[in-house]
């Protein structure tokens, strides 16, 4: 995780969730986060993955190839959460 817990800002992280978070397991491991809260960065996150997915597809790379899979990956595990 690239913030301590308590110095996370919530809007920043929706926003561009990978620029306070280096893996989607990191805001799934987030003690400060609510369920709803991390449904909201992931699903943004995911978002970005897919726009690079598509960017990729017309032949533009950005290396990140299985982003998406672990954003959705953490996307099912918080929503299996209670």
């Amino acid at each position: 995780m690239t913030q301590a817990a308590s110095e996370l800002d919530f809007e920043a992280a929706l926003r561009s969730p990978k620029s306070c978070f280096a893996e989607p397991q990191d805001v799934v491991a987030h003690p400060a986060l609510s369920r709803e809260m991390k449904l909201a960065i992931l699903r943004e996150w995911e978002q970005d993955a897919r726009r690079l997915s598509a960017s990729e597809g017309e032949g533009f790379y950005g290396g990140e190839e299985s982003m998406l899979g672990r954003v959705e990956d953490a996307i099912n595990l918080v929503r299996r959460q209670a």
